[in-house]
């Protein structure tokens, strides 16, 4: 399949795009340290890719005594200032969207965090490429269901206008791979955080590094045939 077969690219961002995850992981351990609250791999890395009230609601179970609406109002406010120190790209990320912005395919951005932090994001990555880089975003609270429901990538798809047999998104987490999968989307697993490979159904590329929008029509093309 050649290049100009791929409809869109659809990212997810903390993790995939961007390297977010420790500044998520930091902040959901200093909650639970604060509370008491026994915290460790397994805990932190059930929550990545998911919908941030979902995981609020799993501090809530466990004894913190705030509403989901405060526990998330935290975590952002955390990752936030760190992505206004620093954003820090996943190795390839920025060389593959450039590539893509260059070919005219659209791009979408896909994620659970919020449309505040999605805005931050966005800014950064225009100064940074000299260009918008999304022709879509979704945030994750703007949808009524979150990943792995496939609601968030609908919705990308929809803006964009895109065939989702004819679309890519890149993923790097569990629930988020579902969620692309079960809204029809050629699924590439990129691990950072969690073995996202152990999903039925995804093609496992170990690194962004050194791919080319010619990998990813190939890619889709293999899946399609």
């Amino acid at each position: 399949m050649t290049s100009s077969a791929l409809a869109a690219v659809l990212f997810d961002m903390d993790g995939t795009l961007i390297d977010t995850e420790p500044q998520w992981m930091g902040a959901e351990a200093r909650l639970a340290a604060e509370h008491g609250i026994p915290w460790g791999a397994a805990e932190a890395e059930a929550l990545v890719g998911s919908d941030l009230w979902d995981g609020a609601r799993v501090f809530i179970e466990l004894g913190v005594p705030l509403d989901a609406d405060a526990i998330v109002a935290r975590l952002v406010d955390e990752v936030l200032r760190g992505i206004d120190e620093e954003l820090p790209v996943r190795p390839g990320a920025i060389e593959l969207l450039h590539e893509l912005l260059d070919a005219g395919v659209p791009v979408a951005l896909v994620t659970m965090s919020t449309r505040v932090i999605v805005d931050r994001v966005e800014a950064a990555l225009t100064q940074r490429l000299g260009r918008a880089p999304f022709a879509a975003t979704v945030a994750g609270d703007e949808c009524e269901r979150g990943k792995p429901h496939p609601e968030p990538y609908l919705r990308a798809l929809e803006q964009l206008g895109a065939d989702p047999a004819r679309s890519v998104a890149i993923e790097d987490s569990i629930t988020g791979a579902r969620s692309a999968l079960a809204a029809g989307l050629t699924t590439i697993g990129v691990p950072h955080a969690v073995d996202v490979s152990q999903v039925d159904g995804i093609v496992h590329w170990p690194t962004l590094a050194g791919r080319t929008l010619d990998d990813l029509a190939a890619t889709l093309g293999e899946v399609r045939a």
